[in-house]
């Protein structure tokens, strides 16, 4: 199922013989560390500055930001400049308008709350489908302040001039708010012996690794209002002798409840599935990871790989926990291969919810102690919840007390 075509102004690009939109740019913006936002985007012209200029009133650019850039060449292709740029400090809950490169089209950001209520859009498994265009229209009628995407992103595989075709398709969304995102098996790439894994998706997509203490872009953390969002690696090495392992073990030993009473963590292929597809792939990580998230107290886990819905429990060792984490699978967001319709009956203890239906999801975290999780099937008006829960965080529940000695226990000892 590819829903609705969708018709795209494309035009010819002779240099590199890709299609590519007019006038854009392919920007999205990312969290960069406290107050700070990266800028992203693309230019065929390799003298064009990675600079951007930016104010909180339109035409009025009283601050300016220079940074980096990169390419990368794969098979044929030759990719344009990428510019990375990170500016700051920015006031929190404030919309800046800025541009690229010193000239161009002027776009427009929000920077998320300090405070809560935070509001988080979630779809993972995008793609550049009629169905991915439904999604992100649906996205846009939503009011959020960052988006999760839980890995496959263009589904280039391969042709790497999808992944310009997809960064014009989300630059209306993704040049506003914060896309947070991490990789899944079709954003590899890999040749062997000739091109390592993710060299696309690293050079467009960085994320704040360097700025939450990880040495891979496959992993990272950030914290928006009282929200500590942990976002892991299913395609990096993840047993308990890696480099990840430890990262995660020593992100999650820093963390403060009081100041982020919310811990959110996401990566791609899901630990509890009842669906056919993709069983039993995510059970090394879970082997080795899962009792980390348990002793922080992870509240809400959310995945894709699968490419349909479905919610849990609190779990925890593939039963239903009181102090464990709600698991989503939210795999959905569109892409080209269709959703994965067969489910195993009966339905395990700890599932609640799922659905083959291509949709998104949204987590409105209101205060330190609730927060409301939905999901949008596209088949229905954008306000329609096709499943809705409160959840209650950990932090007030009682359940990290309880879990105090098995914290220390296992964060700190050596």
């Amino acid at each position: 199922m590819f829903g609705p075509s969708v018709e795209k102004p494309y035009i010819f690009h002779g240099s590199r013989g890709i299609l590519l939109f007019p006038n854009s740019l392919q920007v999205h913006i990312s969290l960069a560390g406290e107050k700070q936002m990266r800028i992203t985007w693309i230019t065929d012209d390799n003298n064009s500055p990675s600079l951007v200029e930016y104010g909180t009133s339109s035409g009025e650019y009283n601050c300016a930001s220079q940074g980096e850039s990169t390419s990368y060449s794969y098979l044929f292709y030759s990719s344009g400049k990428i510019h990375h740029t990170v500016i700051g400090p920015l006031e929190d809950n404030t919309v800046y308008f800025y541009r690229c490169g010193g000239q161009g089209p002027e776009f427009q950001l929000k920077t998320p709350p300090s405070q809560f209520p935070l509001a988080f859009a979630v779809a993972g498994d995008l793609g550049q489908t009629g169905w991915t265009s439904s999604t992100l229209h649906h996205i846009g009628q939503c009011k959020y302040d960052i988006h999760l995407l839980p890995g496959d992103l263009s589904y280039a595989d391969y042709l790497q001039h999808q992944w310009d075709t997809f960064g014009e398709l989300l630059q209306p969304l993704a040049s506003a708010r914060p896309w947070m995102v991490t990789q899944g098996n079709h954003d590899k790439e890999s040749i062997p012996l000739f091109k390592e894994g993710f060299a696309s998706y690293n050079a467009r997509w960085k994320m704040p690794f360097q700025e939450s203490g990880s040495s891979s872009n496959l992993y990272y953390s950030f914290e928006a209002a009282g929200v500590h969002v942990t976002m892991l690696g299913s395609y990096a090495d993840h047993d308990e002798y890696s480099d990840q392992y430890d990262w995660l073990k020593a992100d999650l030993s820093k963390l403060d409840r009081r100041r982020t009473p919310w811990l959110l963590a996401s990566f791609h292929v899901p630990w509890y599935n009842s669906n056919k597809a993709h069983q039993g792939e995510g059970d090394s990580m879970m082997a080795s990871m899962e009792k980390l998230l348990y002793a922080a107290g992870v509240d809400i886990v959310f995945t894709g790989h699968v490419h349909a819905y479905e919610r849990s429990k609190r779990v925890y060792g593939g039963k239903p926990d009181s102090c464990g984490a709600v698991h989503i699978t939210i795999g959905d967001g569109g892409n080209r291969e269709g959703l994965a319709q067969g489910y195993k009956n009966p339905a395990p203890e700890w599932s609640v919810f799922r659905e083959a239906s291509f949709g998104h999801g949204e987590l409105k975290i209101m205060n330190s102690t609730h927060a409301l999780w939905s999901w949008h099937r596209n088949d229905n008006d954008e306000p329609v919840r096709s499943d809705e829960v409160w959840i209650t965080s950990l932090a007030s529940s009682g359940c990290l007390n309880e879990k105090s000695h098995e914290f220390m226990k296992t964060f700190m000892v050596p």
